[in-house]
């Protein structure tokens, strides 16, 4: 979500060397990024007196702090920088030469109290997300920092640069069949918590029903702690039809940069709103993804439109919690057969 103000950055600063220090789990998303000229990578055990030395000894004239914590903003003071502009509060506008307020359309992704919870659903009102205006989204954020360095603030679809060359050796490395038959991603998990996963029964009664549609190769992601529900999705599934499922299970298999790129190659990609959601739309993928315990009009994927978005009705939603502390009616709204039939016009001849 931060790639539309890194472009607007590049238009105001056409000659600058534009360098983004980024977590070095995530670096590979910025392989050939037309934006920037590089990154610094840190891991996590590396501590702020290293970053900061280390953004000394690249003379920087200019910090545009992007995330919102109080590390970021000392690393940027730390590493003497002479302009030093990000979000004030927390004291963290000491360490800011250019502190900048919060938007008026910003809203506060604050968790709610189970008790808070109870008294929403006591009223029975159906609101739910509908309530947030889509000028609350968290792209805008980005872009009004790089407002106030004078960049236009004018939104773009976001984007991970993925190269042709990439695709064609990921699928000839996993034996995918790209040419032959539309292939779908899916993306069963969540690392944030099982409040954002849609019910793997919902998935696998999904998946059957596209594969009887539609003649499909089914790609399953995810990390490592997803390695057990995809292996139940693909033995549900090719249990109900043993003979016409296509299912490539790829779970815990793939690096960050092979993630890009498969999904580059899909058609469509259905997934819990998570990383790989935003890899999958950031390379050009049309997305679906249920939206429960958390809102798409202020972190799902960009333009909205452009994708299908399925939000629930339900009074406690979005509550922001890793784990619901009721009935987890927000996700079980959310039936599979408006998935079905979106994935289905996805890969319609």
């Amino acid at each position: 979500m931060s790639t539309p103000a890194l472009f607007r950055l590049r238009e105001r600063f056409p000659s600058a060397r534009i360098v983004l220090l980024t977590p070095e789990k995530i670096a590979q998303l910025w392989i050939g990024h037309p934006a920037i000229n590089g990154t610094l990578s840190f891991g996590p055990a590396e501590g702020l007196v290293s970053v900061s030395k280390r953004l000394r000894n690249e003379d920087f004239d200019l910090a545009l702090i992007l995330p919102n914590s109080f590390r970021s903003a000392a690393e940027m003071f730390f590493s003497r920088i002479p302009r030093r502009v990000g979000f004030g509060g927390q004291l963290r506008s000491l360490f800011l030469t250019q502190p900048v307020s919060q938007r008026p359309q910003s809203i506060s992704m604050r968790k709610r109290t189970r008790g808070e919870i109870e008294r929403l659903v006591a009223t029975g009102r159906e609101t739910g997300p509908a309530a947030i205006p889509a000028t609350a989204h968290h792209i805008y954020q980005y872009l009004h920092l790089a407002a106030a360095v004078g960049a236009s603030a004018e939104p773009s679809a976001p984007m991970i640069h993925v190269s042709e060359a990439e695709v064609t050796e990921v699928c000839k490395k996993f034996e995918i069949p790209r040419d032959e038959i539309p292939l779908i991603g899916i993306n069963p998990g969540a690392e944030y918590g099982p409040a954002k996963r849609w019910p793997t029964e919902y998935f696998v009664e999904a998946l059957h029903a596209i594969s009887q549609a539609r003649d499909c190769q089914f790609i399953l992601f995810g990390g490592k702690s997803d390695m057990e529900t995809a292996t139940r999705i693909v033995a549900e599934v090719s249990r109900k039809d043993p003979v016409g499922s296509s299912l490539k299970n790829l779970a815990g298999h793939t690096s960050l940069r092979e993630l890009c790129a498969l999904a580059k190659a899909c058609r469509v990609f259905i997934t819990n709103d998570t990383g790989p959601m935003h890899v999958a739309a950031a390379v050009g993928t049309h997305v679906i993804a249920p939206f429960g315990s958390t809102s798409a009009r202020l972190t799902g994927p960009w333009p909205l439109e452009r994708h299908h978005l399925l939000e629930t009705t339900v009074p406690c939603a979005p509550c922001f919690l890793r784990q619901c502390p009721i009935d987890f009616r927000c996700m079980h709204q959310i039936k599979p057969v408006g998935i079905i039939e979106a994935a289905i016009g996805y890969v319609e001849p």
